[in-house]
């Protein structure tokens, strides 16, 4: 009966880690766009974001616990991953600023990563949990680990196609812009010698 109930646990966790994406939110200049998550005392909870489009790719990011204490503040940041066990029971809120942009929008991904409460016997002692459900509770992790890398990596490489677009579009208008102006030399001394021929012909 044992076995049975581990194996619905680690079909729960696989089910849950196949629908646990990271969020792509857009924050417009002077806005800040919060979201929550309530956990209990002792829970360990990850934030990860990245600025994905928008300015000079930076966000402000704060984390605040129940009473309004900071848990995290960080200026202007393009990405990261903080990670924190819970302090208290209760709502924990946490905002992406772009009050620092004039008119820029910024477009951020992030996931924010809730563990299981501890639990705890009626003496107030942890359980001791058996080493096969440590084992699937550190393959869940890992398996969401990598999940969110690869949808970071997928951001990395929008940016980077953003920026190699942009680049070679540059190029290309810099280099019409330049036969452009090869033309109009090529016209204007075919003009000047037509023209200075013209005079000496007439004198």
């Amino acid at each position: 009966m044992y076995s049975v109930y581990v194996v619905l646990r680690t079909a729960v966790l696989v089910v849950c880690i196949a629908y646990a994406r990271a969020v792509f939110i857009t924050v417009d200049a002077h806005a800040e766009e919060c979201f929550h998550d309530e956990a209990k005392s002792g829970t360990k909870m990850g934030l990860t974001f990245e600025v994905a489009e928008g300015g000079f790719l930076d966000i402000d990011v704060k984390i605040t616990g129940p009473d309004g204490k900071t848990v995290y503040s960080g200026e202007r940041e393009s990405s990261g991953k903080y990670t924190f066990a819970a302090y208290a029971d209760g709502v924990y809120r946490y905002c992406f600023s772009n009050a620092m942009s004039t008119m820029t929008p910024k477009i951020v991904m992030f996931s924010m990563d809730v563990g299981e409460a501890p639990t705890k016997t009626q003496e107030g002692e942890e359980v001791h949990e058996n080493k096969l459900e440590e084992m699937i509770k550190e393959l869940s992790a890992s398996m969401a680990s990598v999940k969110h890398e690869q949808e970071y990596m997928m951001v990395r490489d929008r940016i980077h196609r953003s920026i190699n677009d942009s680049t070679n579009s540059r190029v290309v208008m810099w280099a019409f812009f330049e036969a452009i102006v090869l033309i109009a030399m090529t016209l204007g001394q075919v003009y000047y010698l037509k023209r200075f021929f013209e005079v000496r012909r007439v004198v």
